[in-house]
């Protein structure tokens, strides 16, 4: 039995009376790199660029992982790895305990039903020649699952149904639909070969705000019915705070802070964690909450700082130490709780 085989079988069930164990990481990125070789218009010079570096993240079953940064910080990078449609330059890529991270697409094919993405811009993702039907029922073709045309259809219909789509609307076309019913037709072309893992890459950042609250809650009880484990990606850190469960925080390709959702809200210790918290609104106009304005931009990936990448634009960086040496991700709370953050001068 090859690898890829092992890796689809069901988990043998628990023993009678054994007492529960913690719920383990359904993914894993382990210490994930991701360089490009890039070619610069100026002498066709070939730069190096570092989008993602040692950075590790878990997502568990039926868990909601966030993954929040400003634009080009890897956010998208870090979830390509971890779907293994892009290679890694170093680092380990783990779904369900098998390191996936050699597998040749031979073996990677039958794993691709289980890890599925949805994107920011859904009308794009869709083929504007195919009506709503043919593009829910064509990852059943591709993986040899359709049952017949009398089944795929039913199958089809009900699918549609599940993510708040009538059946009359199977022989639409997208450029006939919203933006954010086009996401539901993402979402149920993502189900269509039951999934485990979901990265949800700015499914709802394209979509107006009435059409958002709608995708969330669909998502958040599919979740439910179907225990799937989903990256959240965003730049916005209140919609992260209020869906996820942990949180992770990028910065020019680095995890600089993860923590619990609830912890991360009452007690940043990144500054740039803090400063994003600190862009949220608050809708009570009695809260009064300190602002933090970050001056200057993130640091090019063509030309990467040394120390500390965030020193440029940090209020509490110190010259001689956070410019000279880059900080590790090291726990900064109690033993009781999980709260790791790359400073040398994190908030109390």
């Amino acid at each position: 039995m090859s690898d890829a085989d092992a890796a689809l079988e069901a988990p043998a069930a628990p023993r009678a009376g054994a007492a529960p164990e913690p719920e383990p990481d359904l993914v894993q990125g382990v210490s994930l790199g991701k360089y490009f070789h890039q070619r610069t218009r100026a002498f066709g010079r070939t730069t190096l660029v570092r989008a993602v570096h040692e950075a590790s993240l878990g997502v568990a079953r039926g868990e909601t992982v966030g993954l929040v940064g400003e634009s080009g910080s890897g956010k998208t990078t870090l979830g390509r790895l971890l779907l293994r449609l892009i290679e890694p330059s170093f680092g380990k890529v783990l779904f369900d305990h098998h390191d996936i991270t050699h597998w040749v697409e031979r073996d990677l094919r039958p794993l691709r039903r289980r890890l599925q993405l949805l994107f920011q811009d859904a009308p794009a993702s869709l083929d504007g020649r195919m009506s709503l039907a043919q593009i829910v029922a064509e990852p059943l073709r591709i993986h040899g699952l359709s049952r017949g045309d009398a089944a795929e259809r039913e199958t089809v219909l009900g699918l549609l149904e599940r993510v708040g789509l009538p059946a009359s609307f199977a022989e639409r076309r997208p450029a006939q639909l919203s933006s954010g019913q086009c996401q539901r037709v993402s979402i149920a072309r993502a189900l269509s070969l039951d999934p485990a893992f979901i990265v949800c890459d700015e499914p709802i950042a394209a979509l107006d705000v009435s059409e958002q609250l709608g995708v969330l809650e669909l998502l958040t009880s599919l979740q439910a019915a179907r225990a799937i484990a989903y990256l959240f990606i965003s730049h916005d850190l209140r919609l992260v705070l209020a869906s996820s469960q942990r949180v992770y925080v990028m910065y020019a390709g680095r995890v600089v802070e993860c923590s619990s959702a609830s912890e991360l809200s009452d007690g940043p210790r990144h500054p740039y964690t803090r400063a994003l918290l600190h862009a949220v609104p608050v809708p009570d106009p009695r809260r009064r909450r300190l602002r933090m304005v970050l001056e200057g931009e993130p640091p090019s990936p063509f030309q990467p700082l040394s120390g500390c990448a965030f020193h440029p634009r940090c209020p509490r960086a110190r010259r001689g130490v956070c410019d000279r040496d880059a900080p590790p991700l090291a726990p900064v709370a109690s033993e009781d709780s999980w709260h790791d953050v790359a400073c040398w001068y994190p908030y109390d």
